[in-house]
């Protein structure tokens, strides 16, 4: 005999872990995924004390308690893509389904559409997006604009081998590996090129686009929120990463005898309107990349330039060092970011991380590479420079995952009582439109 109400809860439990899932696999922090399964669980009439949910970076268990019957459901992730859109459309299904009383089957119909959807962006827009992006961050550094031209071109074909090698499905860390090396092989040769009297800032910014930002912020938020392991293994992950970009473009320096051109000079003096413009297109460049929605290009633009410039006035007007005018703008449209939420209707992250990779530090990574490259001959006070130039790109990188996080979990508790009354009276509001309902159909019989 088939249990009619163990299927409807199986069903309902299988919703569930279907939200975490697409969260999870698009790059959501696990606060978010945590939230978003337990409002899909009242949804579903199944509440807080009736539900038990572990997530790890690659795995997603969850114990449901209801009528008597106890289920547990483990769901891998298959896969960690990072895409802005689909994160912000299953927040918001969270909760439309319940302001406007879906059933469970009409749920998982619209997570289907949500899946099915084609990207925003085409294959070549990403890759353009990308390019430009890199293109604008070398600008920043300080490069001509022929040398921007170099820097995206470098980039337009590591990101086109990196793109090729994931639809090879080739290990994610070895196609990191192979694009950096081409993009690094790419900038080298064009400082043969004319009409540049920059020609080694493209090797500085050629392959930005492989940083991972969000990996980076997820872990230290995952970490701060009490989600240990998740955010340990996030953050191991980021370190393959950045250990897979790190060798490749070793490799290319060293195949190629590359000359070391880190004295070249950090402090760029072009005028404030030219930071604007770069930040601008930087930030709205690696937009495309995470599927931010079309809409949003503006916006996430907009917090670039906010970024770059709070840094840059920061440490000319206060005399700060880049890591604290680093960790400044990261802050400041950060806590804007809190507010423009209500305004867009989207998560934070989809605003915030996007515009604050233009800060990632540039110098001071390449200055430490040719230091280990040369380091049984280095003298004691090159060794204390390649030290102090690996602290800097530590703290700058660190500023910027402290500076976008901080004003978001700092504020968590406040939206957490607004999310939870808005809960609960949308659930009260559900009940009352249902026993109308009841009342109006019985009236009629």
């Amino acid at each position: 005999m088939i249990d009619e109400k163990y299927i409807e809860l199986n069903n309902k439990v299988q919703l569930i872990l279907r939200v975490g899932q697409l969260l999870m696999e698009n790059s959501a922090d696990t606060n978010r995924i945590v939230r978003s399964m337990k409002r899909t669980a009242a949804f579903a009439n199944i509440f807080d004390e009736q539900i038990q949910i572990h997530v790890t970076y690659t795995t997603i268990m969850i114990t449901v308690s209801a009528d008597n019957y106890h289920i547990t459901k483990l769901q891998k992730c298959q896969q960690h893509n990072v895409d802005m859109q689909i994160i912000s459309e299953v927040s918001r299904l969270t909760w439309e389904a319940i302001e406007m009383d879906f059933s469970v089957e009409e749920f998982s119909r619209k997570l289907d559409k949500i899946v099915k959807k084609k990207n925003k962006y085409t294959s070549f827009i990403i890759n353009l997006g990308a390019a430009l992006a890199c293109g604008g961050v070398g600008k920043m550094f300080g490069c001509d604009f022929v040398a921007a031209l170099y820097t995206a071109l470098a980039a337009f074909i590591g990101f086109f081998i990196r793109s090729v090698c994931v639809k090879g499905k080739i290990n994610p860390y070895v196609a990191i590996q192979i694009s950096s090396f081409f993009a690094t092989t790419v900038a080298y040769f064009t400082h043969f090129l004319p009409f540049s009297s920059t020609p080694w800032y493209p090797m500085l910014a050629c392959a930005i686009f492989i940083v991972p930002g969000v990996p980076l912020i997820n872990a230290l938020e995952d970490m701060l929120d009490g989600y240990i392991t998740a955010g340990m293994t996030r953050a191991m992950n980021t370190l393959l990463m950045v250990g897979a970009m790190t060798f490749g473009i070793l490799f290319a320096i060293k195949i190629f005898s590359v000359a070391d051109f880190t004295h070249i000079e950090m402090i760029s003096h072009q005028p404030y309107i030219i930071y604007v413009i770069s930040a601008f297109i930087a930030s709205a460049g690696f937009s495309t990349m995470f599927d931010v929605p079309p809409r949003l290009l503006w916006v996430v633009g907009l917090g670039g330039v906010i970024c770059v410039c709070v840094r840059t006035l920061s440490m000319d007007l206060l005399g700060v060092g880049m890591p604290i005018g680093t960790f400044l703008g990261a802050m400041t449209v950060s806590m804007i970011a809190l507010k423009a939420v209500h305004w867009f209707h989207v998560p934070t992250h989809v605003l915030v991380i996007p515009s604050a990779i233009a800060l990632m530090p540039g110098i001071f990574m390449y200055r430490l590479l040719f230091n280990i490259i040369d380091i049984d001959t280095l003298s004691a006070a090159e060794l204390l420079s390649a030290v102090q130039s690996g602290v800097n790109a530590m703290l700058v990188i660190l500023a910027i995952t402290i500076g976008v996080a901080l004003p978001n979990i700092l504020a968590r508790k406040y939206f957490d009582t607004i999310n939870a009354k808005r809960l609960r009276r949308a659930l009260t509001e559900r009940k009352y439109r249902q026993h109308t309902m009841c009342k109006y159909k019985l009236s009629k019989s």
